[in-house]
């Protein structure tokens, strides 16, 4: 199985299933040097992990990260840093009765033609539970990252949207409410209309907004390895992402060259920004702001027509421990994998300058 490595420089390669022993991941590149601040690390673990509040999947994983090589006395060394997240919480038995049938909209059936096997348990590889290591490669990232923040945040749940520019929000209030809305009166609504969905037996989706900031001039490397190219293959790469759209994006087609074009201000910096930070693939210094669109969870609660491995009708009705929406703990996901995909362009900087 191909497809488990991200990064060319500051490189991550993850293992493990949701229902194994345990997940991990090895990170090659990072340089030698890097004083860790591990509680900064579990902290975002603890954005991501299962169980938080009432609002997401209530499995109960500590996800704490255990670091086998590549740091002595909190430094890095420069050699790969191999990790692992112990599996502590599974219910295989919550996922028997799929065994030989295809949840729809999953990657059950297409795991199981490519493969000619598949590990039904919560999905295997395929679950969101891999993510895990992705977040904790993410926390390093952000502190080689010094100076460059990264800012994640739940801008929509179904049909409800934050109405205000990221430049009116105040991103420390993102963590106040379990949904990671830092608009608390917009953020109330989300969290209802999650719990309704959740008791009705439903999944809903949304979008995660993520900014940018202090990004240095110069990072991307065009014509095939563009910033947002990059920024946008780390997005899709997420379990349950569907779109992703930077700087104006779709909307941006509505309007005239004269209103879209970013003018200039005599130090280089633009009067707008609708080109999202970067131009021709390379980052302009301006904050990068882009949005990741999430589909609903495919697992629901509500019994469903589907197919087994024979190609039999069959109805199958969702079990176990399922978010009824996704968003509120893909943010750090989202963070993470932005901040891998800087790491790695600010590294390919730093060699070229050499």
């Amino acid at each position: 199985m191909a497809g488990n490595s991200f990064g060319n420089i500051f490189k991550l390669t993850t293992f493990g299933e949701s229902h194994g022993e345990a997940i991990g991941g090895i990170i090659d590149g990072c340089p030698a040097g890097l004083t860790l601040d591990f509680e900064a690390i579990e902290a975002d673990m603890n954005r991501r992990k299962p169980g938080q509040s009432a609002i997401v999947t209530q499995r109960k994983e500590p996800d704490s990260v255990r670091f086998l090589s590549g740091i002595f006395e909190g430094v890095t060394t420069g050699t790969p840093i191999g990790f692992v997240i112990e599996n502590t919480n599974q219910k295989s038995k919550d996922y028997s009765h799929i065994q030989d049938a295809y949840r729809p909209s999953h990657a059950d059936y297409t795991f199981d033609q490519k493969y000619g096997f598949r590990d039904y348990r919560g999905g295997g590889r395929s679950s969101a539970r891999e993510t895990a290591s992705r977040v904790a490669a993410g926390a390093i990232a952000k502190q080689l990252l010094k100076g460059i923040t990264c800012n994640a945040f739940v801008s929509s749940v179904g049909d409800i949207y934050i109405n205000k520019p990221y430049q009116d929000l105040d991103f420390s209030k993102t963590e106040d409410t379990p949904v990671r809305c830092p608009d608390l009166e917009t953020a109330e609504k989300m969290i209802s209309r999650i719990k309704e969905i959740k008791k009705d037996g439903d999944t809903i989706g949304g979008t995660i907004t993520c900014v940018l900031k202090n990004v240095p001039i110069g990072l991307g490397e065009p014509v095939f390895d563009k910033l947002h190219a990059q920024l946008g293959k780390a997005m899709l790469s997420i379990n349950a992402v569907k779109g992703f759209e930077f700087g104006s994006g779709f909307c941006g087609t509505k309007m005239k060259g004269s209103e879209h074009n970013d003018l200039f201000n005599p130090d280089g910096t633009t009067k707008t920004n609708l080109s999202g930070g970067i131009q021709g693939g390379i980052s302009n210094g301006m904050d990068i702001y882009f949005r990741v669109a999430f589909k609903p969870v495919a697992t629901i609660m509500k019994a469903q027509e589907t197919i087994d491995s024979q190609g039999n009708v069959v109805e199958m009705q969702g079990r176990g421990r399922h978010d009824p929406c996704v968003v509120p703990r893909a943010v750090p996901i989202v963070e993470a994998m932005a901040a891998l995909v800087l790491a790695d362009f600010w590294l390919l900087n730093k060699l070229s300058k050499l």
